[in-house]
């Protein structure tokens, strides 16, 4: 098993004195990615700062490879621990190579003068965060998601056991944003770094996280691996959810479904639904699905969108109880979509749906632009 980089034992957190949330118990092994999730101002950022000792702990012990780090010198810490906090940094004329080369700091002497070997580990930390092209270049004049890049090479700069991160996609594009984590993953497999961060993105947080810790109000409402806590029940349960839902299969975000009896019937199924779906429920149109195997990929979306979906057991053709029960509702639409293409064996009953709403005038082409009849 994984040596244990980072701990806490009966750890409260707060400011001013006052607890805010108690009984932390946290374990952090190396090469592994914890991440805190939770609704806004649950307490992750305070978890965090009182980890690195940004703010002082109102009780408890965190320990740091197997020792207090109240007992810590600061040198001692900075070399074994970094840190990406959310707060945006300025510093005037300094270069990316600058920025990226403080992270040697605590292995210099007190005048903090760079040695060779620090200013080739620089460069290397550089590289590995694909920004070697950035170090002669003013920190204050490039992107966000270039910043990003520099941090976190001054971050590992610093040869650290443990990387902590407030929300370190903050402020990044989509394109920027994988671009980090994948880097991230990257050094944790390949330095067997320890990363505990905070994510507010769920789909994000589900993808990357070894473990992951929900924070709510004043406690840690559970914690675990994560296939047992991205569940749509939990999720809901620990951001208060009433409308929309998450779904855990696609780590994505939901609407609630429009309200009212099925005005249009979607013969869907492989995928080819989902976009249809969506549409119609931008538009505020209730709508029916079917008939879908329940291992489909449309049928989770479907099954938060639609007023009602027919379903048949997985890998089975589609038997008379559905096509029956898809057929009546069928009729009772006065519209059908049918963005299907190919139709297999399994999926004969939809081919006869569509002709039957053929036949009865309903069924309307569908393009990705939008329907036409």
């Amino acid at each position: 098993m994984n040596q244990i980089r980072l701990h806490t034992q009966g750890l409260s957190v707060g400011y001013n004195k006052k607890t805010l949330i108690g009984g932390i118990e946290l374990t952090l092994r190396q090469g592994q990615i914890m991440t805190l999730i939770g609704p806004n101002g649950a307490g992750k950022s305070t978890i965090l700062k009182s980890l690195i000792r940004q703010l002082p702990p109102t009780g408890g012990t965190v320990y740091l490879d197997g020792r207090d780090m109240a007992a810590l010198g600061e040198r001692d810490v900075a070399q074994k621990l970094s840190v990406l906090m959310t707060a945006r940094l300025h510093p005037e004329l300094m270069t990316c190579f600058d920025v990226a080369a403080t992270g040697r700091y605590p292995y210099t002497g007190r005048l903090g003068i760079l040695s060779q070997e620090d200013r080739e580990k620089t460069r290397q930390s550089l590289e590995l965060v694909h920004a070697a092209d950035l170090g002669d270049r003013d920190f204050a004049r490039i992107s966000d998601g270039q910043r990003q890049r520099v941090l976190l090479a001054r971050a590992l700069n610093q040869e650290p056991q443990v990387l902590v991160l407030d929300e370190p996609t903050s402020f990044l594009d989509i394109r920027h944003k994988l671009e980090l984590l994948a880097i991230l993953k990257d050094m944790v497999r390949s330095r067997e770094l320890a990363v505990v961060m905070s994510l507010h993105e769920l789909d994000l947080a589900q993808k990357i996280s070894d473990w992951v810790v929900c924070v709510q109000g004043d406690t840690i409402a559970r914690q675990g691996p994560t296939e047992e806590i991205f569940t749509a029940e939990h999720i809901a349960r620990l951001y208060g959810a009433a409308r929309g839902s998450y779904n855990a299969l696609f780590g994505s975000l939901e609407l609630e479904a429009p309200p009212g009896a099925p005005e249009v019937f979607v013969i869907g199924g492989g995928g080819a639904g989902i976009p249809v779906y969506r549409r119609l429920q931008r538009e505020g149109t209730p709508f029916a699905a079917g008939v879908l195997g329940e291992n489909d990929l449309d049928y989770p979306v479907a099954l938060a969108l639609a007023a009602e979906t027919v379903a048949e057991r997985p890998f089975r053709p589609i038997g008379e109880e559905a096509f029956r029960r898809a057929e009546a509702l069928m009729e009772g639409c006065s519209r059908v979509l049918c963005p299907l293409t190919d139709f297999g064996e399994m999926n004969e009953g939809n081919r006869t749906l569509r002709d039957m709403a053929r036949q009865a005038g309903k069924l309307e082409a569908w393009a990705a632009e939008g329907c036409t009849v």
